[in-house]
């Protein structure tokens, strides 16, 4: 069966993350985008253990099952430790089989550090002994890097990581077969290296919010079991893993290099051409994912590997739906469309990939209608997202701006 899948969230008890991220309201917001497995993030943290181990029932196959929404255990734990002489960033994804290993994996992991003060708990382990902890307790584990190129807290991170995986998980590193590429990078920039070839790149939301599930995620076509996704993951089977959902990857925090203090975007080229430095302050910039690729790439841009595994970048339908109305995200106007449209197409992601083009311009407001066609087509405007500041990809020009805004929103 063809399904999507979000495996990297976190819960209500995770630092700057929504209330509502419970089990009711992931399921519920899961549903209207038209996910079928959801990873539950935080499993480390004992009141959301807690709250899994009362809401989802147990389905015996390494899955769990809550209003007609299926869960896998993971989490994010988040490695700050010292290695050769240098200090290391790292941030891995865990998925467990079952709440016994999560079980374990919590005892483990408590005598390294305090696992209840944040649900992505910050522990001074060594990605590697993490990992042999991890696979010491259940092989059938899973452990993934997260968001592998962001600049502060990633495997390849330019102010925190390594420049090898196997530098980086060394005896462990054969037991790592997938990889999280991150909302500022999308699989085609992965494929520039060819280290990368024998991974499998997913993509999550990292969704600290329920109405961001999904913002990336993946499309499998098979059995829904742990052990089913896990080989199919651990082989890279094209016939089952059938493509990732990306943002614009222009759209993450740290596609490009600069400085958010004095406002200064650059490309990779310009920071080269200013050795690094703010040309407003002449401080250090935040170097950035699209550098910290070329600096790593032993390939030309647009190069595609022979196993890769496709990819679509997609615009949430409620940025859509904003641009085209003039108003905010977050506004009732905005809301009110959303749910209207998925009352007539059923979820956000058919919306967005498999209405037709004919049924979209009949059924949908017009200028939605445009939106939606665009962005399949790949017409945006993009500029670069850098230094924690989201990028903005735009549908519409400057010319084509709803002049009366307000007013907009009552034609709709």
């Amino acid at each position: 069966m063809e399904f999507i899948a979000d495996f990297h969230i976190h819960s209500k008890y995770s630092r700057a993350t929504s209330k509502d991220m419970d089990v009711k309201h992931v399921a519920e917001w899961a549903k209207l985008k038209g996910i079928t497995l959801m990873g539950s993030g935080d499993f480390t943290h004992h009141l959301w253990l807690e709250e899994l181990k009362a809401n989802l029932e147990d389905l015996g196959n390494g899955l769990f099952k809550y209003n007609g929404v299926y869960f896998v255990l993971t989490v994010e734990i988040s490695s700050i430790y010292s290695k050769n002489g240098r200090g290391y960033r790292i941030h891995n994804m865990i998925f467990a089989p079952s709440f016994k290993t999560a079980d374990k994996i919590n005892d483990a992991l408590s005598r390294r550090g305090n696992l209840s003060s944040d649900g992505r708990p910050i522990l001074g382990l060594d990605a590697e002994e993490l990992a042999h902890i991890i696979f010491d307790i259940d092989e059938n584990c899973m452990v993934v890097p997260g968001h592998i190129w962001t600049p502060w807290f990633s495997l390849f991170g330019s102010m925190s990581g390594f420049d090898k995986i196997e530098d980086c998980f060394e005896k462990e590193t054969p037991k790592i077969f997938a990889l999280e590429t991150g909302l500022s990078s999308d699989p085609g920039m992965n494929w520039r290296l060819s280290a990368l070839d024998k991974f499998a790149l997913i993509s999550n939301s990292d969704s600290h919010s329920p109405q961001k599930i999904g913002r990336e995620a993946n499309v499998f076509d098979c059995e829904l079991d742990y052990k089913t996704i896990r080989e199919v993951l651990k082989t890279k089977d094209k016939k089952r893993f059938l493509y990732t959902i990306e943002f614009f990857p222009e759209e993450g925090k740290y596609h490009f290099d600069g400085h958010r203090l004095c406002n200064t975007r650059l490309s990779p080229k310009e920071t080269k051409q200013n050795k690094g430095k703010c040309p407003r302050c002449s401080k250090n910039v935040t170097v950035g994912v699209m550098n910290r690729v070329e600096q790593l790439a032993d390939r030309e841009e647009g190069f595609k590997p022979d196993n890769l595994i496709p990819f679509k970048n997609l615009i949430p339908l409620d940025e859509i739906i904003a641009e085209a109305k003039g108003v905010g995200k977050v506004t009732q106007a905005v809301e009110r469309e959303y749910r209207s449209l998925i009352s007539k197409f059923g979820t956000e992601f058919n919306i967005l990939l498999k209405v037709p083009k004919e049924d979209l311009i009949k059924n949908a407001p017009e200028r939605i209608a445009e939106g939606i066609i665009r962005m399949r087509e790949g017409k945006v405007n993009i500029k670069a997202g850098y230094d924690g500041e989201y990028g903005i990809i735009s549908l519409f020009g400057e010319d084509e701006k709803p002049k009366e805004p307000e007013q907009q929103m009552s034609l709709f």
